[in-house]
């Protein structure tokens, strides 16, 4: 189990929500996607960034990039070293500053960042042009430093003009929950006076034909859950949020998304790809979050599921998600997003939370699309259908490669 923070304050603080940008295959910004969520709209697409013409699978869930990029303080020749995650880092990140409305000097508010493809598509421009003009090294320095996570970071602090620390957490498909996680613990404990934190991944052709590859990828459609589930689909895009203390937020008016009051972090050390059949890792993180967040089972109204659709994923979550929900596990509503959008990697738990707030805010269930038959496995109820319901508090799962998990916890303040 991870706790890194010590308190530095003698009593924590209450952390919230005032800020949130999103970019998935849905569309751009919180409006379009809180829309497409709630409906239960699916953007799947053949793939169109690079070619696919050697792979089972052929399609996706790609990102229509708008065509203005939100500059800020970026100079021209920054703006030319913008690969597509940068891209959609930057767009998520402006639409979240603009909604919190910080002002003035940005003193001691860290961005933390989760991420497991970062620029992974110059990385692929430079090997190529190793390969195909190994006589010439013309830009190729430019691609080896943009190509790491923390230029994307770098990046998007200058666009907004802060001089920030940025922290850059890779631990597979976990990795956007936890940077979100790590940086409530920092606000919460008073190691910062606040943060923005999430996740960024874009598709690129490695990491698409490594999964194909794997025979990961759903050569049918991705069902999360159900008895004939046979894979999961890849999606890219970005969620960021920024958290302060409740107080800061109140004395200067800010409108709150949503409370953070609960997260845990574990690994089960069980196998490089897959996870614990019993869910034990996973089971970990939903209870110690729920301690933390001092509720239980039967407080949760609604739980975003891991829920990629891979046989072993989701029987693993389902018997976490039975045995921490014990005697209330009937009453659970749980859908995976991942139907609708694909597997974000490194940006899905941000993205996750980002729908946990739209719920929590909007008072309604994202359905899960290409449910099918449901695996006996699922004691609770999967969302099938757009539903309005009272949701006061939400949980939303995250489980990675190498046995990464973490889960957070999110109130509906009012």
């Amino acid at each position: 189990m991870l706790f890194p923070f010590a308190n530095q304050l003698s009593q924590p603080r209450r952390v919230v929500v005032t800020g949130c940008g999103i970019v998935t295959a849905l569309g751009n910004g919180w409006r379009i996607n809180a829309d497409g969520f709630r409906s239960g709209r699916h953007a799947f697409q053949p793939v169109n960034g690079f070619d696919v013409s050697r792979q089972r699978v052929k399609s996706a869930a790609e990102v229509r990039l708008p065509v203005q990029i939100p500059v800020g303080d970026l100079s021209p020749k920054s703006l030319r070293r913008l690969d597509r995650a940068a891209h959609m880092l930057l767009v998520a990140g402006d639409e979240a500053s603009r909604q919190c409305g910080w002002s003035g000097d940005i003193v001691n508010s860290p961005i933390v960042l989760g991420t497991t493809c970062a620029g992974m598509a110059l990385g692929e421009a430079y090997y190529r042009n190793a390969v195909e003009f190994p006589d010439t090294g013309r830009g190729q320095p430019e691609r080896a430093i943009f190509y790491q996570a923390q230029r994307q970071g770098r990046l998007l602090s200058e666009a907004l003009g802060w001089d920030s620390e940025i922290t850059i957490i890779a631990n597979a498909c976990a990795s956007g929950a936890n940077a979100i996680g790590q940086a409530y613990e920092r606000v919460r404990h008073g190691f910062a006076e606040r943060a923005l934190a999430g996740g960024f991944d874009a598709l690129c052709q490695l990491v698409f034909a490594g999964f194909d590859s794997l025979q990961a990828l759903s050569p049918t459609s991705c069902r999360p859950f159900a008895r004939d589930r046979d894979g999961l689909a890849l999606g890219e895009g970005a969620a960021l949020v920024t958290l302060e203390p409740l107080d800061v937020a109140r004395d200067r008016g800010a409108e709150i998304l949503g409370e953070i009051i609960g997260y845990a972090a574990a690994t089960d050390c069980h196998h490089l790809t897959q996870p614990h059949p019993n869910g034990d890792a996973a089971y970990a993180t939903m209870t110690a979050a729920c301690d933390q967040a001092k509720v239980t089972s039967g407080d949760v109204d609604y739980i975003n599921a891991h829920g990629t659709g891979t046989p072993l994923n989701d029987v693993s979550e389902a018997a976490a998600i039975n045995r921490w929900a014990g005697v209330n596990v009937a009453d659970q509503r749980v859908s995976s997003t991942k139907a609708g959008i694909g597997h974000l990697l490194g940006a899905a738990g941000a993205v996750e939370t980002a729908v946990c707030l739209m719920t929590l805010r909007g008072q309604w269930l994202p359905p899960q699309l290409n449910s099918g038959s449901i695996d006996p496995a699922c004691g609770f109820e999967l969302v099938t259908r757009a539903t309005d319901a009272k949701v006061e508090i939400a949980l939303t799962n995250s489980f990675g490669f190498g046995g990464a998990n973490g889960t957070l916890v999110l109130r509906r303040f009012t």
